[in-house]
């Protein structure tokens, strides 16, 4: 039989660190503490780790760290993959502690085991891996989550994260592990730094696609500091752009993330400086990218004020902009996902493009881009997004990119202002020749020890119960995206509304975060329709989840 909770908390409280102890000597009267930290363990996905920060086998920490290694190194030592992992880690709290406790523990394991010497973005994890013939990589990040967060995100040897079988397999290593087994010795000669030469070649991939100079493009960025200030800034100065203002109260790594409550380009309040510099600096737009790097918010001059664009904007107005400039390959292909906007697919219709929906999650489209290299089609790729500020549109890597998108926005902001058009008046004439698309996700929280099963429990009465009709419109389809034999994708605990007015509702619990998601859509006339028909929706999904 495991420890229960309380045995738990004492062998931590034995056998912790300094800090360790420290910290638990301040609960050590307070049993639903006690509970909290140690009922369970920090799950293990396809995500692979993400925690609030803290003593304990639910918090992240060092000793969670080393088994979850452990559990990879273990993992390997039973594939035929090499015997090598490159990690990288980003701005968070105890992020270099944690990217170093890996590497020590893959070498003392008997691993090689490749370190960024300074914080680097996902995307030039995702690249490392492939270039360096790596078996895994562990990017540590907790991407967009409250400063109180960190994670641990693993890759496999195509640069994308982990499917779901390879999670269940280094799963069922770890847990053949306790958090305090004893130390293995270091092997001295295993642990290497990533040279130079990877990340330079990183950004010469990252730019080898630009169509056009950026000489005179005026922009304000701000890593939110995160890790993306040295490889954007880097690229968009080689790429030509000579008027870079980054936002100063964010420019500098720090975990703490000081001037807004979560580092997330989706979040206005992050966003409120950048909207101030460039308002001051009148530039052309505004990026802004996550603690990682592998998302970026944009705001555009619309008139004499800035706007933000959302992530399925932005996805709509690439997904154009390419099909437009750039030569089509033969049988050209884009991915997006299930809960992105339904914009794109006109759009692809239109240009004869193929598009792919994949499930949440851009490791989906990453495995959809390794699938057409195993078939000799990795020409016929155009683009990569998600509704949550992904983009993508090189195959050098298989996540989502900020650094690739950073240049191609940029790239695409000044294809128009050479017309005389603002994205914002871009995004005009798309609605005029489309039609009104309107989205929202809604966010539910579920804290405690019993958030998991609380939401589980909902899914299983919307499976068994469900709706015929939300917001006055009938349900005319319901799609339970666990049945992967009428999906033709991997089962994923997701539920789908389609209504007869063609709107549309899909119910998932996240996958990093113990939150339910709902995304709402529904096409309409006009941009009025569209945001009272979307608070219709909300205002029905409340009921149905009760958050």
């Amino acid at each position: 039989m495991g420890l229960d909770s309380r045995e738990h908390f004492l062998q931590w409280s034995e056998q912790g660190d300094t800090k360790t102890k420290a910290e638990l000597e301040t609960i050590k009267h307070d049993p639903q503490e006690i509970e909290e930290r140690f009922s369970s363990d920090l799950r293990f996905g396809t995500g692979g780790l993400r925690g609030v920060l803290g003593a304990g086998t639910a918090r992240m920490n060092r000793y969670v760290v080393r088994r979850a290694t452990r559990g990879l190194a273990a993992y390997l030592q039973k594939s035929d993959l090499p015997r090598s992992v490159a990690v990288s880690y980003d701005s968070r709290i105890d992020s270099k502690l944690f990217a170093e406790e890996t590497a020590r523990t893959l070498t003392a394991c008997g691993l090689d085991a490749w370190l960024y010497p300074r914080l680097e973005p996902t995307p030039a994890l995702s690249w490392a891996v492939r270039r360096l013939g790596c078996g895994a990589g562990v990017m540590i990040t907790a991407s967009h989550n409250p400063a109180e967060y960190n994670g641990y995100k693993v890759y496999g040897p195509d640069g994308c994260q982990i499917t779901d079988k390879a999670a269940a397999s280094i799963l069922a290593e770890i847990q053949s592990f306790g958090y305090f087994d004893p130390d293995l010795q270091d092997q001295k000669g295993r642990l290497r730094q990533i040279p130079e030469d990877i990340l330079d070649g990183f950004l010469d991939q990252e730019l080898a696609r630009m169509s056009r100079d950026l000489h005179g493009l005026k922009v304000v960025y701000t890593p939110l500091n995160g890790a993306g200030l040295e490889c954007v800034t880097r690229a968009l100065q080689k790429a030509g752009v000579d008027d870079i203002a980054i936002v100063p109260q964010q420019r500098q790594p720090d975990g703490t993330f000081p001037t807004c409550p979560a580092p997330n380009p989706e979040d206005p309040e992050a966003m409120a400086l950048g909207l101030r510099l460039c308002k001051e600096a009148q530039a052309d737009l505004l990026l802004a990218t996550d603690p990682d790097c592998d998302r970026v918010g944009v705001a555009a001059k619309d008139g004499e004020r800035y706007r933000l664009i959302s992530g399925n904007q932005m996805g709509v107005l690439l997904l154009d902009y390419l099909c437009k400039t750039r030569k089509l390959p033969e049988r050209p292909v884009a991915f997006t996902t299930i809960v992105s906007t339904e914009m794109a697919s006109a759009v692809a219709d239109r240009y004869g493009v193929e598009l792919k929906r994949t499930l949440t999650g851009f490791k989906y489209i990453g495995e959809q881009i390794g699938l057409l290299e195993q078939k000799g089609e990795t020409e016929r790729f155009l683009f990569g997004f998600e509704e949550s500020y992904g983009y993508l549109s090189s195959p050098h890597v298989r996540d989502k990119d900020a650094v690739n998108a950073c240049l191609l926005i940029c790239e695409m902001t000044a294809h128009y202002k050479e017309q005389g058009q603002t994205l914002w008046q871009v995004w005009n004439e798309l609605e005029h020749d489309y039609g009104v698309y309107t989205e929202r996700l809604c966010s539910f929280a579920f804290p405690g020890a019993d958030g998991f099963q609380r939401m589980c429990g909902i899914m299983e009465h919307l499976r068994s119960q469900a709706p015929e009709q939300i917001a006055g419109a009938a349900v005319k389809q319901v799609i339970d995206y666990k049945e992967a034999e009428k999906t033709g994708l991997p089962a994923s605990d997701v539920l789908a509304f389609h209504l007869g007015d063609d709107s549309c509702v899909i119910i998932r619990p996240s996958g990093t975060e113990p939150k339910m998601k709902a995304y709402l859509s529904c096409k309409s006339d006009t941009k009025t329709e569209g945001i009272e028909h979307i608070a219709r929706l909300e205002n029905e999904v409340r009921e149905m989840i009760k958050a």
